[in-house]
């Protein structure tokens, strides 16, 4: 059956550890992430702002810099169960357990968390699970799906998320 594919892509920097790893990825450090989305539809818009396109390109950038630049881009993306890093980023004066466990009911409640409210008021993203770029995949694809479906009245479907960490290095999530 035929179908029509169109892709977006953004890049933000951040910084990430993953705290089970055993080698050294489990230090902190950064990236140049690229993320790219990809929508299909089987059939085009016939009228309206979206005449002949599968979802507009201009949405999925407002979308993507919403959903994935504002709380991520030159910030920190933690997992919620990496105590010893999120104790760095209490505030001077709070108590690191308390706001740790603040933290951690919002990821709960929300999925994710996003503060300033940190020592160095350095952008914060705490999420359920490791920060691997499966799991970002993962997470966007999560956030990204529902707008692109509504959006486009039903006609496309997000089909992929790809999370490059490095020009050689990426993953993707694709549901089955």
């Amino acid at each position: 059956m035929s179908s029509f594919r169109v892709r977006r892509r953004i890049e933000i920097d951040a910084g990430h550890r993953i705290m089970t790893h055993g080698s050294k990825c489990r230090n902190l450090h950064g990236h140049r992430y690229v993320v790219e989305v990809e929508c299909e539809a089987r059939r085009l818009h016939a009228d309206g702002e979206q005449t002949d396109m599968v979802v507009d390109f201009g949405f999925l950038k407002d979308e993507m810099m919403r959903l994935i630049d504002a709380p991520c881009d030159h910030g920190f993306i933690a997992a919620a169960a990496d105590a010893e890093l999120l104790g760095l980023f209490a505030p001077v004066g709070a108590q690191a357990e308390s706001w740790v466990g603040g933290i951690r009911a919002q990821v709960a409640a929300d999925g994710a968390a996003l503060t300033t409210d940190t020592r160095m008021l350095t952008k914060l993203y705490v999420v359920p699970f490791q920060p691997t770029a499966e799991c970002l995949a993962m997470h966007w694809y999560g956030l990204l799906e529902q707008p692109v479906a509504a959006r486009s009245d039903g006609c496309a479907r997000l089909v992929a998320v790809r999370v490059w960490e490095t020009p050689n290095c990426m993953a993707e999530y694709a549901p089955g």
